[in-house]
């Protein structure tokens, strides 16, 4: 049975897979990697906007690893539109690349789900082989770490060298032509980063746990010793 301590820290270590776990999920699940502003090129071409009217032609756009949504302004007023990535959009995108993000993502959830299994093993028992114990905690957290950091990378080359936002603005367009004004990561694609550091933590409490707190001296009680001169008084 593991020591007080082993158990609090393994506990420790195996919340934090779970919010590890808690975060891909989440990210994969949800729209907002990255957020932006889209111009309508083709509505300020027709009607000559100047500076103080491109306001009127200033949209919005989101997007996730598998949907998303834009409202476009190109003088009709607010036009909102849903953006599904597949099955054709993401044909006209670094599809290969798009797929990396989502496969790395996923091998960095059954990684982390293998930590948390072997953390909840190392604080209920004590392992005979060592890859049950500390060595494994430390290689399936690299993995995973390894994974999920590869996986928000891709994203971040997709986005900053294959013009993403510009290709998923524009999917579906035929009479207008959007321009990117900005665009910028928004919370899910932090929230892939931060499963990273959970499992870079994990190593830290695992690391912890094998250290050795000193254990509280008992003192004993003194035994009265009663000499034969006592016994004269």
């Amino acid at each position: 049975m593991p020591s007080l301590w082993k158990r609090i820290t393994f506990s420790v270590a195996s919340a934090l897979c779970v919010g590890s776990v808690a975060f891909l999920v989440v990210a994969l699940s949800t729209e907002r990697w990255v957020v932006g502003r889209i111009l309508c090129k083709t509505g300020v071409d027709i009607v000559n906007a100047s500076s103080p009217e491109l306001d009127q032609f200033i949209g919005d756009i989101y997007y996730g690893l598998f949907q998303g949504g834009k409202t476009k302004r190109c003088g009709l007023g607010n036009r909102r539109s849903k953006i599904y990535i597949f099955p054709k959009l993401v044909q006209t995108l670094n599809g290969g690349l798009h797929m990396m993000v989502i496969l790395f993502l996923l091998g960095a959830v059954g990684f982390a789900l293998v930590s948390l299994s072997f953390c909840i093993y190392n604080a209920r028992k004590v392992p005979y082989q060592s890859i049950k114990g500390h060595k494994g905690l430390y290689l399936w957290n690299f993995i995973a770490a390894l994974f999920g950091a590869l996986g928000v990378l891709c994203f971040l080359a997709a986005v900053k060298h294959h013009r993403l936002t510009e290709r998923v603005a524009n999917h579906g367009e035929n009479l207008f032509v959007l321009e990117v004004l900005d665009d910028s990561l928004d919370w899910s694609f932090w929230l892939g980063v931060g499963s990273v550091g959970t499992h870079f933590a994990v190593c830290g409490v695992v690391a912890m746990s094998r250290m050795k707190l000193p254990k509280p001296e008992i003192k004993k009680p003194e035994e009265l010793t009663i000499s034969a001169l006592d016994l004269l008084y």
